[in-house]
C-alpha cells in the first residue's frame, strides 16, 4: 500500500494563501468588468446609433422604427440612423444585427414575425431569438385591419366573405412574405372564415400596399394600412382585435361580425445584441419609455393604429421567449412548412 506524505503546516499555509489569491483576482476581474461597463455606460452614446429595420421602407416596423428613432435621437444627444436591411423574411437584417458589435450603438426593431414566427418557419435563421438578443423595451402592438382596394365591390367584411365562397380559389391576399403578420393573419383569416383565397407573398409589406392599392390583389391583413385608409386608397372592412381601434371608431371588430376567434396583432420591440452592458440597455430602456409616454409620440402610435406598450426590459424578455412558443400554433394553422 502506497504512504500518504504528510502535509506540513507550511505546505497548508501557502495553499491556503494561493487560494486566496485566487479568488482576490476573480473579484478583481469582475470589478474591473463591471467598472467598465458602467464607465462605457456613463459615456453612452458619444456617437451615432443604427436602428435596423429588417424590411423594406414604408410598412408598419419601418414607420414605427422611424418614429422611434427621431424621437430618442434627442433624448440621446446622438442621431439615431434608420438602416432598412429586407430580405428573406426579415431574416437577413436580422442576422447582419446579431453580428454587430454589443455596445449600444446597433440596435434593431424587432417583430412578431421575425423573433416568434420566422424560428417556426426556417430550419437555418441564422440566428437564435432567445440567445442572440438583449431586449429593451417593447414599443407597441398594432392589429391587422382587413382593408381592400377603394375600387372593391365589397363593402363589408361579411360581403366579402360570400364572394371569396362564391368564388373559391379565385380572391387573393398579400403580405410581406412567408411568415409576416399579413401572412399568418390572414391564413387565419381563411381559417375562422371557412374560405378559400390564395396567398400572395411580396418582399415587404410596403410593395404588397402598392399592389393591392392598384387592384392587383384582393385584399390584404395588415398594420401598416391606415394612412393610405385615411388618404382614401384603401377600405377598412374589419379590425382584428378585442375593441375597435381609436383612428377608426366606425370599423367594427370581427367577433361584432360574428367571425369569432380572428385576434391578430403584430408586435414591435427594441432590443440590442446580446452582451450588451445592463447599464446601457437600462439607459435606453429609461429613454424609450420617455418617449412612449409623450403625448406627441403616443398621438402618433395611436394615429397609427397602434397599441402603445412599455415597461422594463425583464418584462419584455419575457414576452419574447413566451412568444416563439405561442407562435408555433399559429404557424401549423397557416399550413406553411419550414424553408431548409
Amino acid at each position: 500500500m502506497r504512504k500518504l506524505k504528510p502535509v506540513t503546516l507550511g505546505e497548508l499555509l501557502l495553499e491556503k494563501f494561493l487560494k486566496r489569491t485566487l479568488l482576490l483576482k476573480v473579484i478583481a476581474c469582475l470589478a474591473l468588468t463591471a467598472a467598465a461597463g458602467l464607465g462605457q455606460a456613463q459615456t453612452y452614446p458619444s456617437q451615432s446609433i443604427r436602428l435596423i429595420v429588417p424590411w423594406p421602407p414604408g410598412g408598419a416596423t419601418d414607420v414605427i422604427g422611424r418614429l422611434m428613432a427621431q424621437a430618442l435621437s434627442p433624448r440621446l444627444g446622438q442621431t439615431v440612423v434608420v438602416e432598412n436591411k429586407p430580405g428573406a423574411g426579415g431574416n437577413i437584417g436580422t442576422e447582419q444585427f446579431v453580428r454587430a458589435k454589443p455596445d449600444g450603438y446597433t440596435l434593431v426593431m424587432a417583430t412578431s414575425s421575425t423573433n416568434a414566427a420566422n424560428p417556426h418557419l426556417y430550419a437555418r435563421l441564422g440566428f437564435d431569438p432567445v440567445k442572440d438578443f438583449a431586449p429593451i423595451v417593447f414599443v407597441a402592438s398594432v392589429p391587422n385591419i382587413l382593408v381592400v382596394p377603394a375600387a372593391s365591390t365589397a363593402r363589408s367584411a361579411l360581403e366579402l366573405i360570400a364572394a371569396a365562397k362564391a368564388n373559391p380559389g379565385k380572391l387573393t391576399y398579400g403580405s410581406a412574405g412567408i411568415g409576416a403578420s399579413q401572412h399568418l393573419a390572414g391564413a387565419l383569416f381563411k381559417n375562422t372564415a371557412k374560405i378559400d383565397v390564395l396567398h400572395v407573398p411580396y418582399k415587404g409589406s410596403g410593395p404588397a400596399a402598392a399592389d393591392l392599392m392598384a387592384g392587383h390583389i384582393s385584399m390584404m391583413l395588415d398594420t401598416g394600412s391606415l394612412p393610405h385608409i385615411v388618404g382614401g386608397k384603401l377600405r377598412a372592412l374589419a379590425v382584428a382585435s378585442k375593441t375597435r381601434l381609436q383612428a377608426l371608431p366606425n370599423v367594427p371588430t370581427f367577433e361584432e361580425l360574428g367571425v369569432r376567434g380572428m385576434i391578430a396583432s403584430a408586435w414591435y420591440g427594441l432590443m440590442a445584441p446580446a452582451g450588451t452592458p445592463k447599464a446601457i440597455v437600462e439607459r435606453l430602456n429609461r429613454e424609450s419609455n420617455a418617449v412612449l409616454q409623450a403625448p406627441e409620440f403616443r398621438k402618433h402610435l395611436t394615429d397609427f393604429g397602434a397599441e402603445i406598450g412599455g415597461g422594463t426590459a425583464e418584462e419584455f424578455t419575457a414576452f419574447a421567449i413566451a412568444e416563439v412558443k405561442h407562435y408555433e400554433a399559429i404557424v401549423a394553422i397557416s399550413g406553411a412548412k419550414m424553408e431548409q
